[in-house]
């Protein structure tokens, strides 16, 4: 085998495992999202408690991704990987055994840690891949948000192969509860994976270099530009993933219930339905199993569109994202990115009374320009920081994920629609790309040759 090949063979290694980790680590990361259609009755949660949970994960999730993506520079993907899915283990198991909402509280935060992934997948496949690939790499390994729709998808279904009750004495837990054992589960299969069938050779671009010198490109503007760019295309795409299913079911489950043919009892009672909580909602699924039976069909609906009109469209066209951006150049596509966002997001945001299908129509509009966004904006970052991509990469996953910190906290405390404040968050980024004038970090002293060799030399 030569070099060349050998090479090959690494870096497809590196992008297939990294991307199946993403995707697990973002499943388990916004599992939550789903489950609260079950947890929050059973638990008796209020809108403020869920979130509450929504943010905690988000925070969890995006604080330490400029370290992380430091982290991996320095030691490798292989060792920062695998070291984070073996942290999300534990909490992600005891989500399977709560009792109350401050213990759900506890374990968001500990294996809401799973959302820095991003960080370090990003910073690891920069480091395999030669500048004029990174585009498609990065969006493939972009594509794991699909892991945002595995529970929307799949959850009701395991849902439903256990009894509430478990099995084992309780050992195997049943119901919703289910979900997140599975997920312990594979997790731990996953790290085992990493670990024995990723590169033993890693590379690390950033081993012997100073911090001063790793952070020092965080003094440029287009790295603060490029984190506003990234909170609407990422962060607002998590922050939507977590909530569809709640809004699916507020919004538009009655609706829903009489386009399937639902009972009748559910839908003459579904406004009451959403209201109960805690002992009286199980009582009245007991008392009701019939209507119970059609509620876990609707949610199965719920999960397959919010899953198919948003979550897969934004996540499977990331790649997609990724060779447009290399072959046309990443500002031109986000310009079309923006105005795909600006007209999908007026629509959503008025009072247009949208029936549940044109909604999820449009939606899915919105979810592909999205998609396509994150790819453009993660492929400027080794265009122009071949050398600190941990450091940038992090910084901009970091910042750009506290939109989806920035939009829940709007929902809840102002207001406002769901769809009007990312539609304001979208007017502000593109009017911050229409002043840049098309010249990332405009203002900003233009390299010279020295520096131009220098940060695109090869990397360690």
């Amino acid at each position: 085998m030569t070099p060349d090949q050998l090479a090959a063979g690494q870096r497809a290694r590196v992008l297939t495992l990294s991307t199946v980790a993403f995707t697990l680590l973002f499943t388990v990361w916004l599992m939550l999202g789903m489950l609260s259609i079950k947890i929050k009755p059973e638990l008796g949660l209020t809108n403020g408690q869920l979130y509450n949970l929504t943010i905690a994960t988000i925070l969890s999730g995006s604080l330490l991704r400029f370290h992380f993506g430091i982290w991996t520079d320095r030691y490798g993907g292989r060792r920062v990987m695998t070291a984070l899915i073996l942290l999300t283990v534990v909490p992600t198991f005891f989500v399977s055994r709560v009792t109350s909402y401050s213990e759900l509280l506890i374990c968001a935060i500990l294996f809401g840690v799973a959302g820095n992934s991003f960080s370090v997948g990003i910073a690891w496949n920069a480091a395999w891949f030669p500048k004029e690939r990174q585009g498609v790499a990065l969006g493939v390994f972009g594509a794991g948000n699909v892991g945002a729709s595995v529970t929307k998808l799949f959850g009701p279904m395991f849902i439903a192969i256990v009894p509430a009750a478990g099995i084992f004495d309780g050992v195997i837990p049943g119901g919703w509860r289910f979900v997140p054992f599975v997920y312990a589960v594979l997790l731990v299969t996953l790290a085992a994976a990493v670990w024995f069938l990723s590169p033993r050779e890693d590379r690390t671009p950033a081993r012997g270099r100073s911090i001063s010198e790793l952070v020092a490109p965080m003094k440029h503007a287009r790295v603060w530009e490029y984190s506003l760019y990234y909170a609407v295309a990422f962060g607002a795409y998590v922050a939507l993933s977590g909530a569809l299913p709640q809004f699916y079911f507020g919004t538009y489950g009655k609706e829903l219930a009489e386009s399937l043919s639902l009972n009748e009892t559910l839908i003459a009672d579904f406004d009451t339905i959403k209201e109960l909580k805690g002992e009286a909602y199980i009582a009245y699924a007991v008392a009701n199993p019939a209507v119970q039976n059609d509620l876990n069909y609707l949610s199965k609906w719920i999960g397959v569109l919010a899953a198919f009109g948003f979550v897969l469209p934004a996540s499977l066209l990331r790649p997609v994202g990724g060779w447009l951006a290399d072959r046309f150049g990443a500002r031109t596509v986000l310009a079309g990115v923006f105005a795909g966002m600006l007209a999908t997001g007026a629509t959503l945001a008025l009072p247009l009374g949208l029936s549940v299908w044109t909604f999820t129509v449009t939606l899915l509009v919105l979810g592909a320009a999205m998609g396509v966004g994150m790819a453009s904006v993660f492929k400027m970052i080794p265009d122009h920081f071949p050398r600190e991509v941990g450091a940038v990469g992090g910084l901009v996953g970091l910042l750009g994920a506290m939109g989806g910190v920035a939009l829940p906290l709007a929902w809840a405390s102002l207001p406002v629609s769901t769809f009007a404040a990312l539609f304001v968050l979208t007017v502000v980024s593109a009017g911050w790309f229409v002043l840049s004038g098309g010249n990332p970090g405009a203002g900003e002293p233009a390299l010279t040759d020295t520096q131009r060799k220098r940060e695109t030399s090869p990397v360690r």
